[in-house]
């Protein structure tokens, strides 16, 4: 236990470099890359050797924000350590944490290694460090500049600096619009599990008027996208006496698991056929759906979580992307 403890915290210890150097532009281009003012926005500021892999993802805009959830936390992420000569004492609870600071990222020097908790860091997954949030734990990461917003799950401890309060994945800082800068102020507030997942069954339990009686799969509902969300006050009384004569007769709600969401559907054709190929489901079950501007790569329906969250883990493992459980 305490060998592991040890390693968790020179884990901590190495992060120092990413929290603790001066933020940098390269004046000269990336090794293997063309540094041209069309890519540079994905280039940006980093630190020394760190930094973007040499041609990055086209999609950063479509990877889906950390989803929520309760998690058991990671058995050392409460012990006291001390990093770069200063003592942390982690937050026994992330409940009401908001606050204002500096936010940087990290990037290729830690892609594929272990974070804090054990975890591999993927720079393009929704992910951050912190100095003394929980770990495991989930929180809002808000641009105050342009207030773009991300979700991000907080595996990692740092940055070991004072004036920084959060550390992004690449992927994350990317969709802040935080690369080129290589930092900036944001404001960081915890999110609650249990209330985001109850906003959600809100969210999906609110009746929609379909008058065809059939399933819609663009009418799929996530917290944090309520305009996707058929008010009450929008549905005609008709639609609602109707709705309200039927309320005992819906229908047991279905898990997709969402693989991908793409501006081009040639992307989201890509993968599709990726995932055919893994032959870990029927073809019938992995289609594209086109909603709000994106084209969404959907496999299922399931009847339980259960079975949605084997084959997200299945196309997690073995396509190394992030994938998203909704439920209509």
């Amino acid at each position: 236990m305490k060998k592991s403890y040890f390693l968790a915290i020179f884990c901590s210890l190495i992060l120092a470099a990413c929290g603790g150097s001066k933020v940098t532009k390269p004046s000269s281009p990336v090794p293997g890359s063309k540094q041209t003012s069309s890519d540079s926005p994905k280039k940006g500021g980093y630190y020394l050797d760190d930094g973007p892999h040499a041609n990055p993802p086209d999609n950063l805009d479509d990877i889906p924000n950390a989803i929520p959830k309760n998690e058991p936390l990671y058995k050392h992420s409460s012990k006291p350590y001390i990093a770069l000569g200063e003592k942390y004492t982690p937050l026994k609870s992330a409940q009401s944490y908001k606050k204002r600071g500096v936010a940087s990222w990290y990037g290729k020097l830690f892609h594929g290694k272990k974070t804090a908790t054990g975890e591999v860091y993927d720079m393009y997954s929704m992910t951050a460090a912190h100095t003394v949030l929980p770990l495991p734990s989930y929180v809002k990461v808000t641009n105050v500049e342009n207030g773009r917003s991300v979700i991000v799950r907080v595996n990692d401890r740092g940055p070991f600096k004072h004036e920084r309060e959060i550390d992004l994945s690449y992927a994350a800082a990317y969709k802040l619009r935080l690369i080129e800068k290589g930092s900036g102020l944001v404001e960081v507030e915890a999110i609650d599990p249990d209330q985001y997942i109850s906003l959600a069954q809100s969210e999906k339990s609110t009746p929609l008027a379909n008058p065809s009686n059939e399933a819609s799969a663009t009418d799929t509902i996530t917290p944090y996208a309520t305009a996707e969300a058929v008010k009450m006050d929008e549905i005609d009384e008709p639609q609602l006496a109707s709705v309200q004569n039927n309320t005992m007769e819906v229908a047991t709600p279905q898990h997709y698991v969402q693989a991908g969401a793409f501006s081009d559907e040639t992307n989201a054709t890509t993968l599709q056929k990726k995932i055919q190929a893994l032959a870990i489901e029927q073809v019938a079950k992995i289609n594209r759906v086109y909603n709000n501007g994106l084209h969404r790569l959907m496999v299922g329906p399931y009847q339980t979580r259960q079975e949605a969250e084997q084959i997200a883990n299945n196309i997690r493992n073995n396509l190394n992307i992030s994938t998203i459980i909704t439920i209509k």
